[in-house]
């Protein structure tokens, strides 16, 4: 679980070193809060967006504001521009609703940048008192960009390496320690529908702690569905249900020796890779890009990073609204782009809303909070998925995108050719020559029953004392032309 004044121990404030230039940021978000994750069609709060929101407006102040000394590069300020600003969120309401807000807050309304005067004198400036729509990537579990934000969503080798953690001694002696205590909350947790006394385990960390602390927060204004649970929970017996699902959730989500188990962690690891280099290789076009996704990728990506090494409060559940951001930045006072190898990155980490600065921490287990960009690339890419192909097969998915990757693959053989091509041959001219027989066999039938419907007709004309067809002259007109 993290404290603020443990991040303040061992972190190392953000305020930009003398001359310092930024130039990009990526930031990965978690949703404010929400109504319980147990129940269907769980969403963000009122609270939840104002989170978001917050934290949007306080990343405007850090890296878009004219005064701030940590000013992206080259940034609009106020106005958003599309070739500057990447955002992405999974097809899924709570986190589009999480990129919103938090979008709102960077770019918030300003009628100044959007009126429109017409050639009339009118003027007309957007809704919302001049609301910016700053366009947001929605990516549907069907699409092969959705494993970049929820790498473990579909993942078979995930789901298997995730469930080990259960079969482990580790797993049952904390059920078998833990068991008097959540037996004492049957009473808060009874008129959940689908609960009984024998869900009171460790087993469900997660949603216990879930179920009482959206409880706890939102009481009586709560979803109907927490109207049921007793938000009468002790801060102590809180706490210690959130250390518990701490400990469940971070082992479900990284592992030493099951390496699938961060694969949530790992494609996240390629989209931040492949976000910073667009700022690289455009020369600071991209300056800012925002990704959503789940604490569970948070978790991934802490272990997967060796920010434990940091502090052991990485071993805890990010708090709702938090963000990991990645500086790339050079230690010059630049007014153009660098060159590489004056390029650095920086990782920082904000737990929540509530905390007024984002704080740097050291990666893959060292001492210093900046590695230069070719040192930041190369340790990124040990750790991290790079490809949809790469996705697929850790993962042995078998989603429509994964397809085109599990075609078996066979070696270019000429002699093999060679044979198969005379087979094909002989088949194929067999196949000709049937089809031709056929043909004529079916012409001679349609043949024989043509000559029948015409003796039939002459028959017929006979005895209607009709003339011969063949007697009746026949005109075509030219197209247009009129009767006579």
């Amino acid at each position: 679980m993290f404290s603020n004044l443990a991040l303040l121990a061992v972190s190392t404030t953000i305020g930009a070193a003398l001359g310092e230039t930024i130039l990009g940021v990526t930031v990965f978000t978690r949703h404010g809060d929400r109504t319980s994750k147990h129940f269907p069609g769980y969403s963000l709060t009122s609270l939840g967006a104002q989170q978001n929101f917050q934290v949007g407006q306080d990343y405007r102040g850090i890296y878009l504001d004219s005064d701030s000394p940590k000013r992206i590069l080259g940034v609009s300020e106020d106005k958003y521009v599309s070739s500057q600003v990447y955002a992405s969120a999974p097809d899924q309401k709570i986190l589009l609703d999480t990129t919103t807000a938090f979008l709102q807050g960077l770019y918030p309304p300003l009628e100044e940048v959007t009126r429109l005067t017409l050639a009339n004198g009118s003027a007309y400036t957007n809704p919302l008192n001049g609301y910016q729509y700053v366009h947001i990537r929605s990516e549907p579990s069907t699409s092969p960009n959705s494993i970049w934000l929820k790498g473990d969503d579909s993942c078979p080798a995930y789901t298997r390496a995730s469930s080990s953690f259960k079969a482990s001694p580790e797993f049952q002696q904390r059920t078998e320690a833990t068991a008097p205590f959540y037996a004492r909350f049957w009473d808060a947790l009874r008129n959940v529908h689908d609960y009984n006394p024998a869900n009171l385990t460790y087993a469900n960390a997660y949603d216990i702690y879930d179920l009482l602390n959206t409880a706890s927060i939102q009481n009586a204004s709560s979803a109907p569905a927490n109207h049921a649970i007793s938000h009468d929970i002790s801060a102590p017996d809180l706490a210690r249900l959130r250390t518990l699902a701490d400990s469940a959730e971070f082992a479900a989500n990284y592992g030493r020796d099951e390496p699938m188990r961060a694969i949530g962690g790992a494609t996240l690891a390629g989209a931040v890779l492949a976000r910073l280099n667009e700022t690289v290789v455009t020369h600071g076009r991209r300056k800012f890009s925002l990704l959503a996704g789940s604490y569970d990728t948070f978790l991934s990506f802490f272990g997967l990073a060796e920010l434990t090494a940091a502090s052991t409060d990485f071993y805890g559940l990010p708090a709702y609204a938090s963000t990991m951001a990645f500086e790339i930045f050079t230690e010059n006072n630049v007014t153009v782009f660098p060159a590489l190898e004056d390029v650095s990155v920086r990782f920082l980490f904000r737990n929540g809303s509530d905390v007024e600065e984002l704080r740097a921490f050291p990666l893959f287990g060292r001492s210093e909070t900046a590695l230069p960009w070719s040192e930041f690339v190369a340790e990124m890419g040990k750790r991290a998925v790079t490809s949809v192909k790469e996705w697929c097969e850790a993962c042995e998915s078998t989603e429509g995108f994964c397809m085109v990757y599990s075609v078996p693959t066979t070696k270019w053989n000429p002699a093999a050719y060679a044979v198969s091509g005379v087979i094909s041959g002989i088949v194929v001219g067999t196949a000709v020559v049937l089809f031709i027989l056929a043909y004529r066999k079916l012409a001679e039938r349609a043949r024989a029953r043509k000559a029948r419907r015409a003796r039939q007709d002459d028959v017929h004309r006979a005895e209607m004392g009709m003339p011969d067809k063949g007697a009746v002259s026949e005109r075509t007109d030219s197209v247009g032309s009129e009767s006579v």
